[in-house]
């Protein structure tokens, strides 16, 4: 019986979002115990440099040929032929879909075998020659994980299609424990490519999850693949546009890992360790509400029902920026605090020069967080529509204003210049990509948003003032030197902020308070 309600559930906006928010939570934890063993046991190095780098070409891999067809085309056109044409007919897509990105990949996998070497030598171009052999080594086994994450993310769009988020919510939870194993058994006993073993273990269980969700909502697989299939045509006309957006952003993302690595040894693992800890209200917040409103957009453009469209849209950005600017402050104002508990107190393999840079990086980060947010829902509400084409050129200005600006700021401020290159650019794609909605649609409620950010602004620099005050006011009552000293003050810092922002939000009435609390009374009533 529960399983049918959750099921029922996942059907709604609210729903899915908040089955998306929790297991993301979830994930995200997990994500951080992983994070946390990779600091204590092998800490800033050479290791964790080696398996960062070794990531880049499988990351390269799937973003274009995956991504590029799924999060652009794959979902808004398998819903049109589910609407106007059969289950039937959406079957035959994904089944051709599924056999042309599973030999794509596999070509794609070969193609990166063979220039492992290569690419690991350009990559650690002024590390020991050990270490770039075995960041070709961990590269190559790494490869394998791309089919299995092609097959699982045509399933992942699949599923997110039908709003059936449950299983697609586990399997990045799946994902993170298959690492921890590698991490726990498998480097113990094979050393470095034990890591990457457990990438694999996580990319199979990543698939298996989502593989027998998905055959069991009645999908039948076809092992053929037609290109005269309805929609494959239109998804391959789709796809090379944003292909080139994710080829560029990725391009990017080598370029900053190979600034990275020509700095001082351990920056890579900071700036990964500082990414990943962004990410965690990037993804609870954006991306949960960005993949949850996708399908109705999708639906939206399908009903050709623009007004719904507008109405989801500006929902949903104003939750969004509601949630997200004062957890911008939060982790701006607290950063130390939470690099400490997340990933050590600065001993052990995390030691205290580590753990500042981190802070600082991670710090930097959090200016551009409300952008980062909402990059994912500006990007999907032109995918919904078909067009690609539009956040193409949007990225490529953002990705060049973002490597002229590594180029320069990274001479002065080393790997905090990187970051800040980074912030900036985010917000300016953030910008670009509202405007051109603008353009592109017309009003969006536009006043409703304009008055949102100035009322959540205002707000949060009171809670700001709050957080800052606590937690200066906590440290002398306990011992900064602890654990459980550093506990209470970051708990009393951010839960005396969170009275203040909602205190605000409720005495002058925020609308986007309203819209969270309908939300809540929403999943209560589906409970």
């Amino acid at each position: 019986m529960w399983w049918k309600r959750l099921r029922a559930l996942a059907q709604t906006v609210v729903g899915g979002a908040a089955i998306m928010a929790l297991a993301s939570l979830l994930s995200r934890l997990i994500g951080l115990v992983r994070e946390n063993l990779f600091a204590q046991i092998l800490g800033a190095g050479a290791v964790l440099d080696m398996y960062n780098a070794a990531f880049q070409v499988p990351d390269f891999i799937f973003n274009i040929v995956v991504l590029g067809a799924l999060s652009a085309s794959f979902i808004p056109i398998y819903i049109e032929r589910r609407t106007q044409g059969s289950t039937a007919e959406a079957n035959r897509l994904a089944s051709s879909v599924l056999n042309i990105i599973t030999l794509g990949l596999i070509v794609c996998t070969v193609i990166g075998l063979v220039l492992s070497n290569p690419i690991a030598h350009w990559l650690m171009a002024n590390r020991p020659l050990e270490q770039q052999v075995g960041t070709a080594q961990l590269m190559r086994i790494m490869l394998l994980s791309v089919i299995c994450f092609g097959i699982s993310n045509v399933f992942s769009g699949i599923l997110q299609a039908k709003r059936q988020f449950i299983a697609f919510a586990l399997a990045p939870i799946l994902y993170n424990v298959g690492i921890i194993i590698g991490i726990i058994w498998l480097y113990p006993k094979f050393g470095v490519v034990g890591l990457a073993y457990g990438v694999i273990l996580g990319a199979l269980l990543h698939l298996t999850i989502q593989g027998v969700a998905v055959f069991s909502t009645g999908f039948h697989y076809q092992p053929w693949a037609s290109w005269r299939t309805p929609g494959v045509k239109k998804l391959l006309r789709l796809m090379p546009p944003r292909a080139l957006a994710l080829g560029i952003t990725q391009v990017n993302a080598i370029i900053i890992t190979a600034y990275a690595l020509r700095l001082s040894v351990g920056n890579l693992t900071i700036w990964k360790w500082a990414d990943n800890l962004q990410n965690v209200p990037i993804n609870m917040f954006g991306v949960s509400l960005a993949i949850s409103a996708f399908p109705i957009f999708s639906q939206a453009f399908a009903e050709q029902d623009l007004p719904k469209f507008k109405q989801v849209f500006s929902n949903n950005f104003r939750r969004l920026l509601f949630l997200i600017i004062p957890i911008s402050v939060v982790i701006l104002l607290l950063r130390a605090q939470i690099v400490r508990l997340i990933l050590g107190l600065g001993s052990g393999a995390f030691d205290w020069t580590a753990t500042i840079a981190t802070a600082q990086v991670l710090g930097i980060f959090s200016i551009a967080l409300f952008a980062q947010a909402s990059i994912p829902l500006l990007a999907r509400s032109f995918f919904a529509h078909q067009d690609t084409k539009t956040t193409v050129v949007i990225s490529i200005i953002s990705v060049l204003t973002n490597l002229l600006l590594a180029n320069s700021l990274s001479q002065w401020y080393g790997l905090y210049g990187l970051a800040l290159a980074f912030s900036i650019s985010s917000v300016l794609n953030m910008l670009l990509l509202l405007g051109a909605l603008r353009l592109k649609f017309g009003d969006l409620e536009d006043n409703a948003i304009i008055q949102a950010v100035l009322r959540i602004s205002l707000a949060t620099i009171s809670t700001g003032f709050v957080i800052h005050g606590l937690k200066y006011l906590v440290a002398p009552l306990v011992d900064m030197q602890t654990y459980v000293g550093i506990l209470i003050q970051t708990l009393v810092s951010m839960v005396g902020g969170a009275i203040i922002y909602m205190g605000l939000a409720y005495i002058f009435q925020f609308p986007e308070l309203n819209i969270v609390k309908q939300s809540l009374i929403k999943l209560k009533r589906l409970l």
